[in-house]
């Protein structure tokens, strides 16, 4: 029998746990807006089923210091529980304690939490809040980040990996998240940088605050790092369930799957939303929210190359990935930007089992010497390697234009795609009318009378031959010329048919994507 004694010291122990940094600084994390390390979690995960690993794990260091300072825990939170009442395993660093800063012990706690997620198919999540390498364990402390990394590494397409940046997270701390899949940031509480803004006034001159160097908004729509911005700490946890939802828990997982109502298969409104000028915009999302189950897109990286839109959506249930073109963002061109959004979900779907949905409508890739100089060419072909590479079910349907290199590049049949669909509205081509005219034609038109008359003639001559879907069909590439308002149904019925796709890539080590 256990003692009274031991019991009391267990109580005391816990106690001290739970206090973390101390009741006035995690009074001051509040006043800045900022939930602890433990209400995170609370938050997160399912009522009840939240288990804590390691509690009373402390540093070993007894350097500068820190002999005299021994907090239990280490300045992490680690365990298991459950989110939509599926297994999760979770690390919530606490800023309180050292500053969140990871060391060898803090290190360790995260290492078993990500080998037991390898181990048991759940994804893991790490809620970020740290001020970088504890100085004072020196190569302890890097050594503690690469063990990190490592396991990232490893895991990266056989869990989901999901990182949420709820405070600073700068340095060597910034390459977890980076390889994981998912980042979401808070907005005005959570930065990322490698160097902060000092080292870059000291190095470049550049007078730069936190927020602009490495803030959400920042990383949402500039640099791309971010996948989803949260406007506190509750809205991040809110947008973590929510992602989950649409993601199995491990690669050998079958995709979610949840009733659907039937009622509404045929949607005529898709017969109107694209204009009768090939030049003149439209929203391809409001194509997306027309097709897919009511309310159910999940768009991901919404603030970062417009041109291209991807995000989760559900299709009579069960969860789909999708990649379209944008017409209201730069005509919807490619360019390197987006061909790296569209690369990086593509690459994520398939890793995952999630099937793929296409609309396209792509005039080509974006002209000029930035785009060469900064090597569209390289950059382009990523997204021609991911939908090469993947194996999951793949649909593609041709909403309007499909011009050149693009056409191949987005889930031509040529490249793999299973079921190519194109509206009566699709144009199909190597370019666009007046610029293949003035090539094909230019001696005619230069000796005409009128040059301009010519030109226009040649350029309707040349839109009655190919602006139109028939010839791609007549050769198979197009499955079938589709009227708007069946999409929904022909993709359920194509998706239905795909669900026991087998597909194997030639046997190798791996690929080598240009990266």
């Amino acid at each position: 029998m256990i003692n009274k004694k031991k019991i009391d010291l267990l109580d005391a122990k816990n106690k001290e746990a739970l206090i973390g940094g101390g009741e006035v600084r995690i009074k001051k994390q509040h006043a800045k807006g900022k939930l602890t390390a433990r209400e995170r979690i609370d938050l997160l995960i399912d009522k009840g089923t939240f288990q804590e690993l390691g509690r009373f794990v402390t540093h070993r260091s007894q350097d500068f210091g820190l002999d005299k300072n021994i907090p239990l825990g280490d300045g992490v939170v680690t365990g298991y529980g459950k989110i939509n009442g599926k297994p999760v395993y979770i690390f919530s660093q606490d800023f309180t304690i050292f500053g969140g800063s990871l060391a060898e012990a803090h290190a360790e706690k995260i290492v078993k939490i990500m080998d037991m997620a390898m181990k048991n198919g759940a994804p893991v999540i790490g809620l970020n809040d740290s001020g970088g390498a504890r100085i004072q364990e020196g190569v302890v402390s890097l050594g503690g980040y690469a063990d990190i990394f490592y396991r990232n590494t490893l895991a990266s397409g056989v869990i989901p990996q999901i990182s949420a940046i709820m405070g600073p997270c700068a340095g060597g701390a910034v390459y977890s998240p980076a390889i994981t899949d998912f980042n979401i940031m808070v907005k005005n509480s959570s930065y990322m940088f490698v160097t902060g803004p000092n080292v870059v006034k000291t190095v470049t001159h550049e007078d730069v605050t936190s927020e602009e160097l490495g803030g959400a908004e920042t990383h949402s729509a500039k640099s791309g790092v971010a996948h989803f911005t949260a406007e506190n700490d509750l809205d991040a946890l809110n947008k973590i369930k929510k992602l989950l939802s649409y993601i199995p828990q491990n690669c050998e997982d079958p995709v979610p799957d949840i009733d659907y109502d039937t009622s509404d298969d045929a949607n005529p409104k898709l017969n109107e939303i694209v204009p009768e000028n090939p030049n003149q915009p439209y929203d391809i999302k409001e194509v997306i929210n027309n097709v897919i189950d009511k309310e159910s897109f999940f768009e991901v990286h919404e603030n970062y190359a417009g041109n291209i839109v991807v995000g989760f959506a559900r299709l009579a249930g069960k969860s789909i990935g999708i990649i379209a073109n944008q017409p209201m963002f730069l005509a919807g061109v490619l360019d390197i930007d987006s061909s790296k959004k569209g690369a990086r979900f593509v690459r994520f779907c398939d890793a995952f089992n999630i099937p793929l949905l296409v609309f396209e409508d792509v005039p080509g890739f974006l002209p000029g010497t930035d785009q060469e100089w900064r090597a569209i060419i390289t950059n382009g072909a990523k997204l021609l390697y991911a939908f090469s590479e993947a194996t999951v079910p793949r649909i593609t349907v041709i909403t309007r234009k499909a011009y050149g290199g693009a056409y191949d590049v987005m889930n031509s049949k040529h490249i793999g795609a299973d079921l190519n669909f194109a509206w009566p509205t699709a144009e199909i081509a190597v370019m666009g009318a007046k610029g293949a005219a003035e090539i094909i034609f230019k001696k005619e038109i230069a000796t005409a009378e009128n040059p301009e008359e010519k030109l226009k003639e040649k350029e309707k001559e040349y839109n009655e031959m190919f602006a139109n879907p028939y010839i791609a069909a007549a050769r198979g590439y197009i499955d079938e010329v589709i009227k708007p308002e069946d999409t929904r149904i022909r993709l359920i019925s194509g998706f239905k048919m795909l669900e026991n796709k087998v597909d194997k890539l030639p046997k190798k080590k791996h690929g080598n994507i240009p990266l």
